[in-house]
């Protein structure tokens, strides 16, 4: 485990992402299929490219731990997998903006119950979102949007 570890930093990636992937997800992965890292199918350059794939914003961490298990299989890269699942994370503003713009002026009573001191409604309007982008809108900019045009 150490020697893969430290070939996913050899390759620049941050060692605390590294360490929490490899003794959360991965280890949970391989004991259940009695499997040790050296039978896993990914790569420790996979391991870094999924990460750096999450830190770009190209899909959210959620995103990534669906994808987990098929890269630990196959040893497809991340960026595959993402791309012939069409799991790419939306990041344009405009597009979210539409969309939340629209969860809002269909949902009149929580806009008003928000707006009068119901601040736990907020997450009714991001898990609204999530669920209309099926999981793939940038979480940090719905929550942005979203309170930028509940509270404006």
């Amino acid at each position: 485990l150490w020697h893969y570890f430290s070939k996913v930093v050899d390759l620049g990636t941050d060692p605390k992402a590294a360490c929490n992937w490899l003794v959360g997800d991965i280890l949970a992965f391989l004991n259940g299929k009695k499997l040790s890292i050296e039978e896993a199918k990914m790569s420790p350059q996979s391991l870094h490219e999924m990460i750096a794939l999450i830190e770009e914003g190209v899909i959210s961490g959620k995103i990534a731990k669906q994808i987990l298990p098929e890269v630990l299989d196959s040893g497809k890269s991340p960026k595959e997998v993402v791309e012939a699942k069409g799991l790419v994370q939306i990041s344009d503003e405009g597009e979210l903006g539409e969309i939340i713009g629209e969860i809002i002026s269909k949902n009149p009573k929580q806009v008003e119950q928000y707006r009068g001191g119901k601040t736990k409604l907020f997450g009714f309007f991001v898990g609204q979102t999530m669920k209309a982008t099926q999981g793939k809108a940038n979480p940090k900019l719905v929550n942005d949007i979203v309170k930028s045009k509940l509270d404006a």
